[in-house]
């Protein structure tokens, strides 16, 4: 079956959503293809240390921050930062805005705690928040379908933002795009 519009890989994810339930060799192989993603992002990471920001014009700034770093595996928070400029912030004391009618303070959104896992190259999404898309009230209870929709989540948004030209280079520099190819074929 062939959506149109679709990159492969999403045809099989939006098929086997459809037709039945995924599986846990389903939800492994969704696992290592974010961890391939997620090298792409940030091809350094082992190496990696605190904070980075990937900032590029007309995106929202992505940070990446590395929580801890064991022999096989890492800990990192990825995120973008919203501000209230940005018509997204977190509501204000009272109600929701800061009296001018504005919405204060920052928002991090879509919000992830990750796992990598280096040596089984795959990464586990250890607690998601994001409320723009209606993917689950609260992944308290990952349950094989809750986790594969937040890996399933989690794919589509670290190809956004490879396509916006977000990645992180060694000591949280930025690294440029490509020249002269296209990002988004090496993807797919």
């Amino acid at each position: 079956m062939q959506l149109a519009g679709c990159p492969p890989r999403y045809h099989r994810d939006l098929i086997g959503l459809a037709f039945g339930r995924p599986t846990v060799g389903d939800l492994m192989t969704l696992c290592e293809e974010n961890f391939v993603l997620l090298c792409r992002l940030a091809p350094h990471l082992k190496d990696q240390r605190g904070l980075a920001v990937s900032r590029r014009k007309g995106s929202v700034d992505l940070f990446l921050r590395v929580e801890e770093h064991s022999r096989y595996t890492s800990l990192i928070r990825l995120t973008h930062l919203f501000s209230a400029a940005d018509g997204v912030g977190e509501p204000g004391p009272g109600g929701g805005d800061d009296g001018r009618g504005e919405l204060a303070g920052p928002r991090a959104d879509p919000d992830a705690r990750l796992r990598i896992y280096h040596d089984a190259r795959q990464v586990e999404v250890l607690d998601l928040r994001q409320t723009v898309l209606p993917l689950c009230a609260d992944y308290q209870r990952p349950a094989l379908e809750a986790k594969w929709r937040v890996n399933l989540f989690l794919g589509k948004w670290l190809t956004f933002c490879l396509r916006q030209g977000h990645r992180f280079g060694p000591d949280g520099a930025v690294v440029p795009l490509p020249q002269g190819g296209d990002l988004i074929d090496t993807l797919t």
